[in-house]
């Protein structure tokens, strides 16, 4: 079982290089990511974008840009349309998205005409953490993508963080559906829900054999003393390997507190398109950018 991040990009490392085609790749943090998958051996990798402005980065960071292959194309969203058809036509294995801004890199892979969304398709997202108060990898879903999930979204997010956790090497991945109590409250369209998907867990309808409780407490999902202490026995309590949440607004609030005040570090991608797709912020870190990529390699 991969343990870290940092063993995450080992792991792949031992695999194999993949293909990964940044989009609008011109900005420092996302050159020295593509810079440090060359290091570590996990991936070949082209930019696309304004070559003059990605070789003043590549200088300023006294990176080699021989070391890429260069795609130039000064339009951000051209530069998307640029990347994906150079996927569909076998040139990358991985997208990533550069400085482009999230709406305009979704509105390319959701193209119609040479997107990457299969056929009724659930997109979502799906991030691993490495936090240093939680004894293990925590994956999560979604914290970018779906606002306000339907029943049938939530089922296609389990699915996701579920066959995430297992390419990690967790074997019957621990889920707990995020609520807020542990109580069944009728009223509560969160505590409904996560009945719902625990039952059909339970019954193996997800596909898998997992271990899952819902609805449940954040504090009780993540510390096993809040949960001895509520007296809820369970094999997920205090010791999930993956929590499904309610909404955006939760999922963003847990990303951003652990990553700005109890250090975390992660690894996120889009799930549910024909390629592994990575979508991290233009402010995250060159680590997170590291390790989204490797993320993203994991599932090719």
């Amino acid at each position: 079982m991969i343990k870290s991040l940092d063993e995450l990009v080992n792991a792949v490392a031992q695999k194999g290089k993949r293909r990964i085609i940044i989009a609008y790749a011109q900005d420092s943090h996302s050159i020295q990511a593509a810079d440090m998958a060359i290091r570590h051996g996990i991936a070949d990798i082209t930019l696309v974008g304004d070559e003059e402005q990605i070789a003043k980065t590549c200088r300023d960071e006294g990176i080699d840009m021989g070391q890429f292959t260069v795609v130039h194309e000064a339009s951000d969203m051209k530069c998307v349309e640029k990347a994906i058809k150079m996927i569909h036509a076998g040139e990358a294995d991985i997208l990533m998205k550069g400085l482009v801004s999230s709406d305009k890199y979704m509105r390319g892979i959701l193209n119609k005409e040479w997107g990457l969304l299969p056929p009724k398709a659930t997109l979502s997202h799906v991030a691993v953490f490495e936090i240093p108060a939680y004894h293990k990898l925590l994956t999560v879903g979604d914290v970018a993508v779906i606002p306000a999930p339907d029943l049938n979204q939530k089922i296609a997010i389990t699915k996701y963080i579920i066959s995430t956790a297992k390419r990690l090497g967790v074997e019957i991945p621990k889920v707990a559906c995020i609520a807020p109590s542990e109580q069944m409250l009728p009223k509560i369209e969160s505590c409904v829900d996560s009945a719902i998907i625990t039952c059909m867990g339970k019954r193996g309808q997800l596909g898998t054999k997992v271990d899952i409780e819902g609805p449940l407490s954040l504090d009780i999902a993540i510390d096993a003393h809040a949960a001895e202490t509520k007296k809820l026995e369970s094999p997920v309590a205090g010791d999930a390997d993956c929590l499904l949440f309610p909404n955006i607004e939760t999922g963003n609030v847990f990303y951003k507190t652990c990553t700005k005040f109890a250090g975390a570090e992660l690894g996120a991608m889009v799930a549910g398109t024909k390629v592994p797709c990575v979508l991290c912020s233009r402010g995250d870190s060159t680590k997170t950018k590291l390790y989204s990529m490797a993320l993203a390699c994991l599932s090719v």
